[in-house]
């Protein structure tokens, strides 16, 4: 299975975002959380139109490449991009948060096109995902790469860790994490989070979260026998 439209040349991203940001302009309401869905836009932009090898057309496929996202809590910017490579109508998004809605304030895997996890509370997504490789491993699937997105404030909560402690000296390849650190979370980290990964086993880099080249080279990086963690740092803006 081939990238959704992986390209090595450089591209000028503000079309894309300017798309973007018009899209989730038709979301409203009172629970927004506008800061965490604008933190995420470039990054899963990246991932979806460079990145990721799924599709509307291949989202049954057993060997798609799998998206988590953990940091479920303003999903706006998961919703316009799902819109925008079209697993469900732009015109949903107008209803985001209404109570007919599929598209709630946090994503239900089975009312959202395109979801792979409902998400709740915080500290889910990366053991998920660890699961995830596991099962897939077990059917004999080596080439479907597991993605998930968390906040830096998961990083607070135990199951991360001990999800993290585990996936590295396990050489779990076939997983990948994007951590957005948008400096939300309550504890910190010696030398950063990066280091936290790397302590563990794991490969792993910090990147400018809006710069979509650096972006792009730190999710193709290779990490031969080890999983992967990209480091967002942003600043939130406010949609």
């Amino acid at each position: 299975m081939t990238n959704t439209a992986d390209t090595l040349a450089p591209r000028d991203p503000r079309p894309d975002l300017d798309r973007l940001q018009r899209l989730m302009g038709l979301m409203t309401g009172d629970e927004k959380h506008s800061p965490a869905a604008t933190s995420t836009l470039d990054a899963l932009w990246v991932l979806y139109d460079r990145v990721l090898r799924v599709s509307p057309e291949t989202f049954g496929d057993r060997g798609r490449d799998r998206f988590l996202l953990s940091k479920g809590h303003g999903p706006m910017a998961y919703y316009a991009v799902l819109a925008a490579k079209g697993f469900f109508p732009e015109e949903l998004l107008s209803r985001f948060g209404s109570y007919d809605s599929p598209l709630g304030h946090h994503p239900d895997r089975t009312l959202v096109p395109g979801a792979e996890i409902g998400s709740g509370s915080l500290g889910h997504g990366l053991p998920l995902a660890v699961g995830s490789v596991l099962g897939l491993r077990a059917q004999g699937l080596t080439e479907p790469r597991v993605w998930v997105l968390i906040g830096d404030a998961e990083l607070d909560e135990g199951s991360n860790h001990e999800a993290l402690a585990y996936a590295g000296p396990a050489g779990l390849e076939q997983l990948r994490t994007l951590v957005i650190d948008n400096s939300s979370a309550t504890h910190g980290w010696p030398g950063g989070i990066a280091s936290r990964f790397e302590a563990a086993g794991w490969s792993a880099e910090t990147v400018d979260g809006r710069d979509h080249e650096a972006l792009y080279t730190a999710f193709t990086t290779p990490h031969p026998g080890r999983p992967r963690a990209v480091v967002a740092r942003v600043e939130p803006k406010h949609a």
